[in-house]
């Protein structure tokens, strides 16, 4: 898991161990792959929750509110508030639901091609 240096400096302050194999920061590409290869998503970034979305994987967002109240409509994302005491328990007990990801929340996909084919016929 990449964690923030802000985290590893609460981890580290208050003696916190965990089983996680933690990593420093990690740029945008190496995150890509992360998240591609991952089974489930945790996060609390905005822009990952969306990410994990577009390579169909289980995202739970650990915030109170989210931008991307589409995710938690077609159940691709799932809030879960940081006060709550049982957050591993909810994403565990939440691993077998099965989000539909056939749903075309953003499109198809084609939007530079027709972007493209409105160019070319407009020139």
């Amino acid at each position: 898991m990449p964690l923030h240096p802000r985290t590893k400096k609460y981890l580290d302050q208050y003696n916190i161990k965990t089983s996680i194999t933690l990593l420093d920061p990690v740029g945008y590409l190496d995150m890509i792959t992360l998240i591609k290869n991952a089974m489930v998503v945790i996060t609390d970034s905005g822009g990952l929750q969306k990410e994990a979305y577009f390579f169909k994987k289980r995202c739970f967002t650990l915030r109170d509110q989210t931008e991307w109240v589409e995710l938690i409509k077609a159940g691709c994302n799932q809030l879960i508030s940081v006060d709550n005491d049982d957050i591993v328990d909810v994403i565990l007990e939440s691993l077998n639901e099965i989000p539909d990801f056939a749903k075309q929340i953003y499109g198809k996909g084609d939007a530079s091609q027709k972007i493209l084919n409105a160019l070319i016929s407009n020139s």
